[in-house]
Order: C-alpha cells, then structure tokens, then sequence
C-alpha cells in the first residue's frame, strides 16, 4: 500500500484462526500430537440469550469448538499470540455451516480486535462489507467481567478472499 492510500479501517491484531473441520476433538488430538498444541473444548450455544443473528436474522447454532490457550510470545511477553480454534458445527446455520458446505473443511476465518467494532462496521459499510454473523454477550476473565462483541463480516463474497470470513472482536472490560 503506498504512503498516499488510506484503508478504510484499522484492524487491530489477529485474534485467532477459526479452522472448519468435522470433528474438532478428532482434530483437536491430531494437532496436539503432530505439532504439540493443547486445546481446550467446549460447546457454545449462540441464541437470543447472545443476541445471535445470521444474515439479519435472529438465529439459533450450537457448536463445539476446540482452542488453543494464549500463550504470550518469550521475546513479547505483554503480547498474546494467535490462537487457533477448530470449529465444528453441531446444529444450526452460520457461516461455518455454508463453508464446509462449499469447501469442506479449512480455514473458515481469522479474527481481528478492533477498538469499536460499531464504528468499524459502519465504515466498512460503504465498500459493501456488511456484518453476516453477530452476537454479544458478559464474559469474566481473570475475575474482570467484559463485554464481548464480535461479528463475521461477507468478506468471502469478495474477489481475493478465497472464501475467507473476517470475523471482528471488540473486548472491553465492563464499566461498574
């Protein structure tokens, strides 16, 4: 990009990797013994409790994912590393849902943090990338309660994307 070219948003770092596989527990063992990568599993219920909507829609999807912990980087210490997490659909339509079904398994996503993901999307709005996926919802970590807000965005209708979602995170502690 030259110095005259002004993106349209400023991403934050990569989050993660979301990989579609059709069992991610399989996976999940398979990683770990190949490149020794540990991951936690877990199944997620996105509904109206999460403010789950799919292509506008209030939806319904449960899911069983497998991630890898954070780990921060020996030369960074204050820096967390992209985690990889493998997603496999066990009811519902997503994004996740319409790739496998298109390509089978692979890498379905990758994820940015971004400071204000509303204003974000809004100005993504005008180049024709619009949110497909989105939902929130209070999380605690580390005994702080956040606010989680996260949409996939119909980045894999463009040219150059190969099918790739990208999906946008905002994490901001909750105010008491």
């Amino acid at each position: 990009m030259s110095s005259m070219t002004r993106s349209t948003v400023k991403l934050g770092p990569i989050s993660h990797i979301g990989i579609v596989v059709d069992d991610c527990e399989k996976a999940a063992e398979w990683w770990s013994r190949v490149f020794g990568v540990e991951f936690s599993t877990d199944v997620y219920v996105l509904d109206e409790s999460t403010h789950f909507t799919f292509r506008g829609q209030p939806a319904k999807s449960r899911m069983k994912a497998s991630i890898s912990p954070m780990r921060s980087s020996p030369s960074s210490p204050e820096m967390d590393l992209v985690f990889v997490e493998l997603v496999e659909v066990m009811e519902g339509e997503s994004p996740h849902t319409e790739f496998m079904r298109k390509y089978g398994e692979g890498l379905q996503h990758v994820a940015f943090s971004v400071e204000d993901l509303d204003q974000t999307v809004a100005d993504l709005v005008p180049e024709g990338i619009v949110p497909i996926l989105q939902y929130h919802f209070t999380t605690n970590l580390e005994g702080i309660d956040y606010r989680v807000k996260e949409v996939y965005l119909n980045t894999a209708e463009f040219p150059g994307m190969g099918g790739t979602t990208i999906q946008l995170i905002e994490l901001k502690p909750v105010e008491s």
